[in-house]
C-alpha cells in the first residue's frame, strides 16, 4: 500500500461522520487525532467549515466549539483577510514543549487501559447505585454533590467531579466497587491534568452527571448505566485526542 493511500485511508476515518451522543468531544479527537497523526500537517488549511461540519455530521455551531478548542490550545490558528482561515500549528507547540513537559505526558498504553477500566466499571457502579433503595439523607447528599460539581469554580471543578463521582459509587454499597472507582479517579485526574479545561465539555458534562444523577434517584438501572457510558466516552474521546 503506498504511503498516498495510507494518508488517503487516514482522512477517510477521520474525516467521517461523528456519533450523535457526545459529537463535540468526538469532533475535537478527530481534529486533534488528524493533526497529532500527520493527517493535516504545519501550515496546512482545515477544510471549509460547510464541508468539514457536512463530512462530520456535525452542525456547524459545534464544529466551531471544536476549532475553538483547538484554537486555545495552539493546534491550530485562524487568520484574517484574503487567504484567510484554519491553519494547522502543531510543530510549532511540539518545538516549544520541554522536556520536562514531554515526561509528564502520560504514557498512551497507560491511558487506554486506565480508559478502559473506566469503562467497565464506573457504569455498573452507576447502575449498582440506581438498584440500591436509598434513604432521603442519601438522596440529600446526591443532590448536594451533584449541585458542588455544577458551581464549582474552574480550580476546583476537577475536585468537585470527583466527589460526585465518589458518591455515586459509595451508593451503591460496595466497597470493592467504590475502591475501584477511587482508583479510576485517581488516574483519571492525572490525564486530564495533562489536557485543557474546554467550556463546551464542562457545560456537555454537566448535562450528563444530571441525566445519571436523575436515573439512579428514579431507580432506572440500565438508563443510569448508559448515561454513564456516554459521559465516559465524551471524556475518553478528549483525552484520547490530546493524549494518544
Amino acid at each position: 500500500m503506498s504511503e498516498g493511500n495510507v494518508e488517503a485511508l487516514w482522512a477517510q476515518a477521520i474525516f467521517s461522520p461523528v456519533p450523535v451522543r457526545n459529537a463535540f468531544e468526538v469532533t475535537v479527537e478527530r481534529l486533534a487525532q488528524s493533526i497529532r497523526l500527520g493527517v493535516l500537517v504545519d501550515g496546512e488549511q482545515l477544510p471549509p467549515e460547510r464541508e468539514l461540519a457536512d463530512r462530520f455530521g456535525v452542525s456547524r455551531v459545534t464544529l466551531r466549539e471544536a476549532i475553538k478548542a483547538l484554537r486555545d490550545t495552539g493546534l491550530v490558528e485562524s487568520r484574517r483577510g484574503r487567504g484567510g482561515g484554519t491553519f494547522v500549528v502543531a510543530p510549532k507547540v511540539h518545538r516549544a514543549r520541554t522536556a520536562a513537559a514531554e515526561a509528564d505526558r502520560p504514557d498512551a498504553h497507560w491511558v487506554e487501559d486506565a480508559l478502559d477500566l473506566r469503562r467497565v466499571v464506573e457504569p455498573g457502579a452507576a447502575a449498582l447505585a440506581a438498584s440500591r433503595t436509598m434513604t432521603a439523607a442519601d438522596r440529600a447528599s446526591l443532590h448536594r454533590y451533584l449541585a458542588e460539581a455544577n458551581r464549582a469554580t474552574p480550580t476546583r471543578r476537577r475536585l468537585a467531579d470527583s466527589r460526585l463521582h465518589m458518591a455515586i459509587a459509595a451508593l451503591g454499597g460496595s466497597a470493592s466497587v467504590t475502591a475501584l472507582v477511587g482508583d479510576v479517579q485517581m488516574r483519571l485526574d492525572e490525564m486530564l491534568r495533562a489536557i485543557p479545561v474546554l467550556a463546551a465539555n464542562i457545560a456537555h458534562s454537566d448535562a450528563q452527571h444530571a441525566a445519571i444523577v436523575d436515573a439512579i434517584l428514579t431507580g432506572q438501572a440500565e438508563k443510569a448505566r448508559s448515561e454513564m457510558e456516554e459521559h465516559i466516552d465524551g471524556t475518553a474521546a478528549l483525552l484520547r485526542g490530546f493524549l494518544t
